[in-house]
């Protein structure tokens, strides 16, 4: 079995063939490492919606590779029952996360290569398609790398963080987002004590932060969220690092239910508080937090999964938002690709993500 990880595999790529999505199944991290290829638009739907494969900039990744083997196999010889074909497929994996802005954006890029080219042959139409799915990629590659060195900028060694959820290279691309400076950091020898939030329901952090910090070798303790506060108050942290799923206009940020209490509770104990995301994930189109669709899942991720038996009796009504949004007057500083974004927010992201929003 590959190494995942820092030091290790794709978690998602195109199959040597190029006809499949091949990712690894986080659902069964940290104890089983295990790589599953995707081929059928529904196999490629539920690997998003069921978290095989989480994490924002991840799902573009994947979204990207898997349109382009969807239109790779199309019959169609002429460019309408094509393009028709393209959107139903695009419009089916759209539905499946609605709140991490990457996945629309990753579609939408790709269905421009198909517009803007729309008077060349399928074929070669395909062949563009292929191009643009792995410079997603690759650009995401390296914009990981350049918001690990800004995020980096902000960090002193022997340094405490907490985060919530995960954004490492599962996540991501190589180092990762809000994970990345820590994985920067540890190659040039710098050390952190990390406390990595359980992250309920589904436990992102205990299964693969956790995961990951520990296959690097950087220190890290695993808490239960509701231990974020004590853990402030022993002045055991300097900095909370997370990620995010979409950044409205006005800086406000949607990620893993629970970030916006780390960021209530940091403010109230004065740690700063640095949400991490490459410029696809703003959402200039979104003017505040209000704007942002909350996907809410299965109750039975509250009630009974990781357990023998449910956690609560039958007919108990389950609430499981699985995003919440964080106020931007909470948030100290949107470190991207692009540099670190300081308030105001409507100024400093149009900067650095206008373009991006732009081309969405």
């Amino acid at each position: 079995m590959e190494t995942v990880g820092i030091n290790g595999a794709d978690n998602v790529s195109l199959s040597k063939d190029g006809k499949k999505v091949r990712i690894i199944d986080q659902t069964l991290l940290p104890g089983k490492e295990e790589y599953l290829e995707l081929e059928t638009l529904e196999e490629l739907y539920d690997a998003i919606f069921e978290l095989k494969v989480r994490g924002a900039p991840a799902i573009g990744i994947c979204a990207g590779f898997g349109i382009y083997i969807l239109a790779n196999k199309s019959e169609a010889k002429d460019f309408e029952p094509f393009y028709a074909e393209f959107v139903k497929n695009k419009e089916h994996l759209n539905s499946s996360r609605p709140t991490a802005v990457n996945l629309s954006w990753a579609l939408n890029r790709m269905e421009r290569v198909v517009t803007e080219n729309k008077d060349l042959p399928v074929d070669t139409i395909k062949a563009l398609l292929r191009q643009e799915c792995i410079r997603i990629q690759e650009e995401d590659i390296e914009m990981c790398k350049r918001i690990s060195e800004y995020g980096l900028s902000v960090l002193k060694d022997g340094w405490g963080i907490l985060t919530h959820c995960n954004a490492g290279p599962l996540a991501t691309s190589k180092y990762g987002t809000a994970l990345g400076p820590l994985f920067l950091g540890k190659e040039r020898g710098m050390n952190f004590k990390v406390f990595a939030d359980e992250t309920r329901p589904l436990l992102q952090g205990a299964r693969l932060t956790a995961y990951e910090l520990d296959k690097a070798g950087i220190d890290v303790s695993l808490i239960c969220d509701n231990m974020a506060s004590l853990v402030m108050k022993n002045g055991w942290i300097n900095a909370c690092f997370v990620g995010c799923d979409r950044i409205a206009a006005n800086g406000d940020t949607a990620n893993k239910i629970g970030t916006s209490g780390v960021a209530v509770l940091a403010k109230y104990y004065g740690i700063p508080f640095y949400v991490l995301g490459p410029s696809s994930t703003i959402d200039l189109e979104c003017k505040t937090g209000e704007d942002i669709e909350i996907e809410l899942r299965d109750a039975e991720e509250i009630r009974s999964k990781f357990y023998k038996e449910p956690m609560t009796p039958d007919g108990v009504r389950c609430y499981n938002p699985a995003f919440d949004v964080t106020d931007h007057t909470l948030i100290t500083g949107i470190v991207t690709e692009g540099g670190i974004c300081y308030p105001p927010f409507t100024e400093s992201l149009e900067k650095v993500g206008g373009e991006a929003g732009r081309k969405k």
